[in-house]
């Protein structure tokens, strides 16, 4: 396939070619796609050097695919060039995700749906994968009612800025800050911009996204924080479901999840954690129990690599099933 990576210079987009890499994607011929400031500088993919070119060059090629991971504004004024020629777009800003006429895809849940027609497939939000990726299944056999969410999320998912603003404040330099206040031994309850309704918008990127890739019947409410962590992202989740269920038939489930691994074992003090969630594909999950305080409810904990399975790796999981 000839494809482009738009926003190749950034974090989720270097970790983009590494996924591609990694997976051994058919690339005929690529392109690394940037803003204006990086055209003509240098990415390496497949141990091949690169010039970076701009976004009208690569409409203009009329290339098979573009995986774009630049920005909601970016993607809402490109995206729609490139489909005009016939390129298919695999977006992972927010842009696209909530517009009824285009799909919120997470392959293992609903890729199915997937047809020629769909120029352009939205990537959700990375907390909202790792969510639906447990939920899903549980949901398919329980029926979930009502969902829970405190997230503890990776400065990645901010970007350099904020990873370079922790290892100063931590080398005990001034510099740039990507947040209003350190983040280093510290946790700021604000993970994007504040909305009317007192919730910002990734907590309700959590509800809406949710709604839409499994049942808009289903009842979510989040919390979303920022924690001095590298790794990726983290989340306690308490789920109430329709019908009464045996904690160890939801671990049954989960284990033979594809995409999915279980580490509960409490004795050897196993369960997830994003230090050595870093840099894999699978979303973990462990601490599964019962809700003691109501009926059919369960407590569980989830992390994933919120650059890899959260972005990157989800959005060449698409592409796979693009080539199919």
């Amino acid at each position: 396939m000839r494809i482009a990576v738009v926003g190749a210079t950034g974090m989720v987009g270097n970790v983009m070619l590494k996924v591609l890499e990694e997976q051994a994607f058919p690339v005929t011929e690529f392109y690394p796609v940037a803003s204006e400031q990086s055209v003509g500088k240098q990415v390496i993919f497949n141990g091949k050097s690169y010039p970076v070119i701009g976004l009208q060059t690569a409409v203009d090629l009329k290339l098979d695919l573009a995986i774009f991971s630049a920005g909601g504004d970016t993607s809402l004024e490109w995206a729609p060039k490139f489909a005009a020629m016939g390129t298919v777009v695999i977006d992972n800003s927010s842009a696209w995700r909530m517009d009824p006429t285009k799909k919120l895809v997470v392959p293992e849940i609903n890729g199915n749906q997937l047809t020629s027609e769909d120029l352009i497939i939205a990537n959700p939000n990375c907390s909202t994968i790792q969510l639906v990726m447990v939920l899903a299944p549980l949901h398919k056999q329980f029926g979930v009612k009502r969902v829970i969410v405190s997230t503890y999320q990776s400065i990645t998912g901010t970007g350099v800025k904020a990873v370079q603003q922790m290892e100063n404040e931590r080398a005990g330099i001034s510099g740039e800050m990507a947040y209003h206040y350190p983040i280093d031994k510290n946790c700021i309850p604000q993970c994007d911009s504040f909305l009317e309704n007192g919730y910002t918008k990734e907590e309700m990127k959590l509800t809406n996204e949710t709604k839409k890739i499994l049942d808009p019947s289903i009842d979510v409410v989040a919390t979303a924080v920022r924690v001095p962590v590298v790794g990726g992202h983290s989340e306690a989740v308490n789920i109430e479901f329709n019908s009464e269920f045996e904690p160890s038939a939801v671990r049954s489930i989960l284990e033979n999840t594809p995409g999915i691994l279980v580490q509960d074992t409490l004795e050897a003090f196993e369960y997830p954690m994003p230090k050595f969630a870093e840099g894999k594909d699978a979303v973990f999950v462990g601490r599964i129990r019962r809700d003691f305080t109501r009926p059919n409810a369960l407590n569980l904990w989830i992390v994933a690599d919120n650059l890899r399975k959260g972005a990157a790796t989800n959005a060449v999981q698409i592409a796979k099933l693009l080539l199919k």
